[in-house]
């Protein structure tokens, strides 16, 4: 093809205009990461959700949840709109809002990333940080931090009249990856899938995807992955409740999503193989994504040097590494 065939071809891809920028969510594209792959027999294939308009996933979510309350009514014009997060789903939960005239409150642990904190103000939310637990570490958001998060929500819930979105409930967490994320990894892979990890935070994308794969083919496996030391969903004991990896790994054991989900097995990851391998994902693929990521990609690798050797294994990348720039993930 010369080079006026290629031209072409990025204008007509180019030309559809979008009526707003919550349409742009989702639809993200999948690579191979064959660089680092390299020795290994099988394919493990990345999607690359830290494009979305957002830099995560979680914009998936933001936009399910706010159009189905705005639809029931349970969202009047107007109101505002409070959530617990670490960051992602507060910058979808940002975008939403801005575009549907709803203002929002995003409550924020002080241990999450300076980068969430800010992208969500830069969006028009207001932020409220929440003091970290007694012996929590500066940079790194454990179980009690988000307890205590979740208590300030409630009380701005309430005083406010907003409506709580509350992503570790509400079910249209899952629908968003359940109708959306996970049929298009499965027709992204065409169906010759073996195997899928992913990082657990809420649940949400564990659940859904898992769920619509497993419909289309039962024989595919999947795997909930967690710090190494606080494998709370595994039924280990949480022994290491300052983990860096963001977003997740919580220590709860019981989370509503991944009720009767069919999960085939658990993985876990340490701080530094999450780390590590985040560091390998920018450096030899060219993808610049966050811990949450690092710790999909270390699991998957480690899925295909064993029981899925020459297998195709897929994970999400969930979030951007612009958002890490203050964390020792870039140091």
């Amino acid at each position: 093809m010369n080079d006026s065939a290629i031209d072409a071809t990025a204008v007509a891809v180019g030309t559809q205009v979008l009526p707003s920028v919550l349409d742009a969510i989702g639809q993200t594209p999948m690579v191979r990461l064959d660089r680092l792959t390299e020795g290994l027999s099988g394919t493990l294939v990345a999607k690359l959700e830290y494009l979305n308009p957002g830099g995560s996933k979680k914009d998936r979510v933001a936009r399910r949840i706010i159009r189905a309350a705005e639809e029931a009514g349970t969202l009047r014009p107007g109101q505002p709109v409070v959530e617990v997060t670490s960051g992602n789903t507060g910058a979808g939960l940002a975008i939403a809002c801005a575009l549907t005239g709803h203002p929002f409150v995003a409550v924020l642990s002080a241990g999450s990333s300076a980068e969430r904190a800010r992208m969500i103000r830069a969006l028009g939310a207001e932020v409220v940080l929440v003091e970290q637990a007694e012996g929590s570490v500066p940079g790194r958001v454990s179980g009690a931090d988000m307890a205590l998060v979740e208590d300030r929500a409630r009380v701005l819930t309430e005083a406010r009249g907003a409506f709580r979105s509350d992503q570790f409930e509400n079910h249209h967490n899952v629908a968003a990856h359940y109708t959306g994320t996970g049929p298009e990894i499965w027709a992204q892979t065409g169906g010759r899938l073996d195997a899928f990890a992913d990082y657990v935070g809420t649940g949400g994308g564990l659940a859904g995807i898992t769920r619509a794969l497993k419909e289309r083919d039962p024989a595919i496996r999947c795997f909930a992955v967690e710090p190494a030391g606080a494998a709370a969903l595994a039924g280990q004991d949480v022994v290491e409740s300052h983990h860096p990896i963001q977003g997740g790994g919580f220590g709860r054991a019981d989370l509503t999503h991944l009720r009767d989900v069919p999960l085939d097995g658990y993985l876990q990851v340490s701080g530094d193989e999450a780390r590590r391998t985040a560091r390998l994902l920018a450096t030899r693929e060219g993808i610049f994504a966050g811990f949450s990521a690092g710790a999909n990609v270390a699991a998957a690798l480690t899925l295909m040097r064993e029981d899925f050797a020459g297998g195709t294994v897929a994970v999400v990348i969930p979030d951007t590494g612009l958002k890490y720039l203050s964390t020792d993930l870039w140091e």
